[in-house]
C-alpha cells in the first residue's frame, strides 16, 4: 500500500512540476506580428509613470528608437510613439529610465509592448508601469529585443488563438488539472489506505 501511495506522489508531483513550467513559459516576452496600435480614446485622461531598466548587457548608450504600447482587456491602450533622446543619454546600459505617458484611464495593465528600430540592439531587462487605477505592474524582459517587431508580453488572455494548424485550443490550466485529477481518481481508486 506504501508502494502505491507513493508512486500516486510522484505521479502528482511530476504533473505539478510539468504544469508549472507549462505556466511560467507563457509569461515570456514574445515578438508579435499581428499588434496594431490603437488611437481609440477612452472616456477620462490618465498618467502613467513608465520605469524601463536596461540590461547591463546592452551597450553603454543607444540610437535604437523605442516605443511603448500597454493596457488592460478592455481596450484602453496607452502609446508612447518615441521615448529614447540620445542627446539626454537615455537607455544607458545598467540604468532606469522614468516616464511620464497619458493616456486613457486604463483598470489592470495586462498588457506591455516595446517597439526598436536600429542597429543598436537595445536590451531592455524590465518594464514597471504605475498607474492611477491599479497596483503597479513590473514585466520581466531580459532579452535583447527584435528589431523592427512589437515585442512583450500579454497576460489579458492566459492561451493565444490556436494557429491553422491545431485542430482545437488548448484547455485551459484549470479545466487541464481537474481533468487530470479526476483520470487519477479513476485509475487508481482504492487510494483511500483502506
Amino acid at each position: 500500500m506504501k508502494i502505491k501511495l507513493a508512486a500516486h506522489f510522484l505521479l502528482l508531483l511530476a504533473f505539478s512540476a510539468f504544469m508549472l513550467s507549462e505556466a511560467e513559459t507563457q509569461l515570456k516576452p514574445h515578438a508579435i506580428e499581428s499588434f496594431t496600435v490603437n488611437y481609440i480614446q477612452k472616456f477620462g485622461n490618465c498618467t502613467y509613470l513608465v520605469v524601463i531598466k536596461t540590461s547591463c548587457d546592452s551597450k553603454n548608450f543607444t540610437r535604437d528608437r523605442i516605443s511603448i504600447a500597454f493596457g488592460d482587456a478592455y481596450g484602453n491602450q496607452i502609446y508612447a510613439p518615441r521615448l529614447d533622446d540620445p542627446f539626454t543619454k537615455t537607455f544607458q546600459s545598467c540604468s532606469s529610465d522614468g516616464f511620464q505617458i497619458d493616456g486613457p484611464c486604463a483598470t489592470d495593465i495586462c498588457y506591455v509592448y516595446l517597439h526598436r528600430s536600429g542597429l543598436d540592439g537595445w536590451e531592455p531587462e524590465s518594464v514597471k508601469i504605475i498607474s492611477p487605477n491599479s497596483s503597479p505592474v513590473t514585466y520581466d524582459f531580459n532579452t535583447s529585443a527584435p528589431n523592427e517587431d512589437w515585442y512583450g508580453v500579454n497576460l489579458c488572455q492566459i492561451h493565444p488563438p490556436p494557429s491553422p494548424f491545431e485542430p482545437s485550443p488548448p484547455f485551459p490550466l484549470n479545466l487541464r488539472l481537474l481533468l487530470h485529477l479526476l483520470l487519477i481518481s479513476i485509475a487508481f481508486p482504492d487510494c483511500s489506505g483502506s
